[in-house]
């Protein structure tokens, strides 16, 4: 038994080797290079650009006030409409003004006849008191009258010019040329009593200012790459601002920057900032927020690589660039700062340097990569998943379907 079951064992282990020996050792399989996306690089003129949120103003506003007391008679001009310089808005009842202006004008008139009678008296006094037949206190109470009543009608004459003035406030115009707003006191209102009623505000929308705040680490940056040599500025004056929609669409206006706070806002650590646009179309309200791409100035030399192929370790931050030879290299890269969807770079990399932008993380230094093809515009319209077949081809087959069931 122990014979019979020693003989099956050992055909059996002969019977593996035998098998074994036929195949040979397994060969081990070589996995294909990974596919990835690049971008060719090549250094540009960047300009440095910043996105940030602005609020428009009017330029000049001037509030229309009440400058003397009376009943507001009528609103002359239309609300929300263009007005210029000097053009009727309301007016006062003049009648109080006119009758006290009519008082002033009988109060100089009673000046001038008393300075008139003195200034006889005074000729009378000098033509005797030469002759010594008048006595010095009579001769100098004569010049004093004289004097006085002279005092007394270039007073009386100042009251009718202030009255003139009064009554010419009795038509409110406006004071500078803009778009007038909607009238704060209607027909039949007591105005000017006691204060200076605000009747309605003009403002100037053409051009309008926007005003925004940049952080001041931003400005920092921005005077370092200046001291490097790195960015060049534009001109004082010639920075230029684009304002664009909540949705980020263009305005298709532009300015430029005209202000530049020389403290930082202790509330928000930015700096205040301000931009002067046209406006012609009065597309730009006071009161609206906008977006601002600013335009200080430019990087000279640079490159732009998307955020996406950027990578950080302990050394800095680095790209994957694809060499000639079909190998992926490591390039540690000097960043300036982010602009939309790219880093701006301006150390690190040379002109045509292919950087890795997609499959960055299929990649190591050293080995091999190969480029992805491009995929062809009709593969959308390809079979799905578990082989079922694209739209167009299924009404095909169910057409064919039809007609052969047809007699």
């Amino acid at each position: 038994m122990r014979t019979r079951t020693q003989r099956i064992f050992l055909l059996t282990a002969t019977a593996l080797l035998a098998a074994c020996g036929k195949g040979g050792a397994p060969q081990q399989q070589q996995m294909p290079p990974p596919e990835v996306g690049v971008q060719v690089a090549k250094a540009q003129v960047v300009p440095i650009t910043r996105d940030l949120v602005g609020r428009v103003s009017a330029t000049r506003t001037a509030d229309v006030r009440a400058r003397v007391p009376g009943v507001l008679q009528k609103r002359v001009y239309t609300e929300g409409a263009n007005v210029k310089e000097g053009e009727l808005l309301f007016k006062i009842d003049p009648a109080p003004l006119q009758a006290a202006l009519n008082v002033e004008s009988a109060n100089l008139a009673a000046a001038e006849a008393t300075y008139t009678n003195n200034q006889k008296k005074a000729q009378r006094a000098r033509a005797i008191a030469d002759k010594g037949l008048m006595s010095t206190t009579d001769y100098d109470n004569a010049l004093a009258d004289e004097r006085t009543a002279a005092a007394a009608m270039k007073q009386a004459q100042a009251r009718v010019d202030t009255a003139k003035i009064n009554l010419g406030y009795a038509n409110v115009t406006a004071p500078i040329a803009g778009r007038a707003s909607q009238q704060k006191v209607t027909e039949g209102a007591l105005v000017g009593q006691g204060e200076a009623t605000l009747l309605t505000t003009v403002e100037q929308i053409d051009p309008v200012y926007v005003n925004f705040s940049q952080a001041v680490g931003e400005l920092d940056l921005l005077k370092r790459g200046v001291a490097s040599g790195l960015v060049e500025l534009d001109a004082p004056g010639k920075a230029k601002i684009e304002l664009l929609r909540p949705d980020g669409t263009p305005y298709g206006i532009t300015g430029t920057l005209d202000f530049s706070d020389a403290a930082v806002d202790a509330a928000t650590g930015a700096v205040n900032l301000r931009g002067i646009a046209a406006n012609p179309e009065h597309t730009l309200l006071p009161g609206m927020f906008v977006n601002v791409r600013v335009t200080v100035g430019a990087l000279k030399h640079a490159w732009l690589v998307p955020q996406a192929a950027v990578q950080r370790d302990a050394k800095g931050a680095y790209v994957y660039v694809l060499g000639g030879d079909g190998k992926i290299a490591q390039k540690y890269i000097d960043t300036y700062t982010t602009q939309g969807a790219d880093w701006i770079v301006y150390a690190g990399v040379a002109d045509g340097d292919q950087i890795v932008t997609s499959g960055v993380m299929k990649v190591r230094p050293g080995a091999p990569a190969k480029i992805a093809a491009p995929q062809p515009q009709g593969a959308q319209q390809q079979a799905g998943p578990q082989g079922a077949q694209a739209p167009a081809l299924q009404k095909k087959d169910e057409t064919k379907k039809d007609e052969a069931k047809k007699p």
